[in-house]
């Protein structure tokens, strides 16, 4: 993909976008800058999911301004970011990013070879455009004309289902490696095609990925696991053996062959992805919290966990039950919890759900569940993660019920004890035990 100097305007006959279309904080804030004497552009996956009649997730905007100008204009607000200055303007229930148009020089050819080069200089409307990270997302609309601004093809490739890189593949993978997995995201999300140069790229280069923070790398993937999508996006990241670099220890349960009459392990995985599937995309139709993570994250093990342990085979009790439960934690952690850099809580969790899940499987069979094992505390969510895993192979749908609240729908909430509260059922705040107002800090004479 080459860089163009002059942009194609698409004038508003030519494009389904209008202000009504348009969240209304984000018009404002067009509207604020505009008034003010600065350019202010729709940019990214907002006018992406506006030309494909879709509803953005999310609506960020870009701008000429510099950060501190923009604080002064909206005093709601705040700036963020390490790499490149951002700012953040609060509304009710939401937030929207606001974006300096950045420079050119990440992209010089002439520059050093190296991963995510530091850069926080401001730039034009056409360098920003080939900052971007694939075409479609490279699109700039502003509200005076209604016009959507192109400098890298992104509309042609829209009107064409493609999918390819902003600029040499090669050299931009090399730049940032996790642009691979943005690629087959929304090539997954909008059932594009990804460009053969760029698909080429992706499938030569997909082991360095490895060299980004797996802190990236995690974020990146969590954003496919709720996406509705993952079906998709297991298809290409297998095909492209990018899931190998976030999940090496499944490269040779997929490989290898299993044992006559045994389910494939890819098998396995691909009917799990479709009840991830189901799950995520009825919790965005019902407007509330999906699943957990942790939850998502152990239903895509349980394929390993058979390859490494047979899982759903374990008939075990007691103090043997407890030993490969040990077992499977310290294999979960030297195989997943570092290369994802998962938080010990949520390894944790993982554990629980997969270790608990051959026990259910017996007990599911006679539809009945023990006294003692329906007052455990995880009772609840392994007996979901058990019908979910059921689902995944008879296709008898599992019953879903998502918490509209923040709060983790799986955990039981723990009620206020009256004695603890004021007038007001205001919590009192609860004193260190090391502690006394009386002899000074931390218990010690005045």
């Amino acid at each position: 993909m080459t860089f163009s100097n002059e942009p194609q305007i698409i004038t508003t006959d030519d494009h389904p976008i209008r202000h009504h279309m348009i969240d209304k904080d984000a018009m404002k804030i067009l509207r604020v800058l505009r008034d003010n004497g600065y350019a202010g552009y729709l940019v990214g996956g907002g006018v992406r999911d506006l030309y494909l009649g879709k509803t953005p997730k999310d609506f960020d905007i870009s701008t000429d301004a510099r950060p501190g100008q923009i604080r002064k204009l909206f005093r709601n607000s705040r700036t963020i970011g390490r790499r490149f200055r951002l700012v953040q303007i609060f509304f009710y229930g939401k937030e929207l990013e606001v974006s300096t148009l950045r420079s050119l020089s990440e992209f010089d050819i002439d520059g050093p070879e190296s991963v995510l080069a530091p850069n926080n200089t401001y730039g034009s409307l056409g360098e920003d455009a080939q900052r971007r990270d694939l075409t479609v997302n490279g699109l700039f609309y502003e509200i005076e004309n209604d016009t959507i601004i192109d400098y890298v093809g992104g509309i042609g490739d829209l009107d064409n289902s493609v999918i390819q890189f902003v600029g040499e593949p090669e050299r931009r993978i090399a730049r940032d490696p996790v642009r691979m997995l943005r690629a087959i995201r929304h090539a997954g999300r909008l059932g594009f095609t990804i460009a053969p140069e760029s698909w080429q790229a992706i499938c030569l280069h997909h082991e360095k990925l490895t060299l980004c923070p797996s802190s990236r790398i995690r974020d990146e993937f969590f954003k496919d696991l709720h996406s509705g999508s993952l079906a998709n996006w297991l298809e290409l990241a297998l095909d492209s053996e990018l899931f190998f670099d976030i999940f090496g220890f499944y490269k040779e349960p997929l490989c290898k062959k299993e044992n006559a009459g045994e389910r494939p392990y890819r098998e396995q995985l691909a009917a799990l992805v479709r009840v991830i599937d189901r799950s995520s995309l009825l919790a965005k139709e019902s407007g509330k919290r999906g699943l957990d993570n942790d939850f998502l994250l152990a239903l895509l093990l349980i394929p390993w966990a058979n390859a490494q342990f047979d899982l759903v085979r374990q008939n075990l009790k007691g103090a043997a039950a407890f030993r490969f439960s040990k077992i499977l934690r310290e294999q979960l952690d030297k195989d997943l919890g570092v290369q994802l850099n998962l938080r010990r809580s949520i390894r944790q969790e993982m554990v629980t759900l997969l270790s608990t899940l051959p026990q259910l499987l017996r007990y599911q069979e006679n539809h009945s569940w023990p006294k003692w094992l329906k007052k455990k505390s995880y009772f609840k969510s392994c007996s979901l993660f058990c019908e979910l895993y059921s689902e995944s192979i008879t296709g008898t749908e599992a019953t879903l019920q998502f918490s509209s609240s923040k709060q983790e729908h799986r955990r039981p909430h723990r009620e206020t004890d009256p004695r603890s509260t004021g007038r007001k059922g205001r919590e009192k705040r609860c004193r260190p035990a090391f502690s006394s107002t009386k002899k000074g800090v931390f218990g010690l004479k005045k």
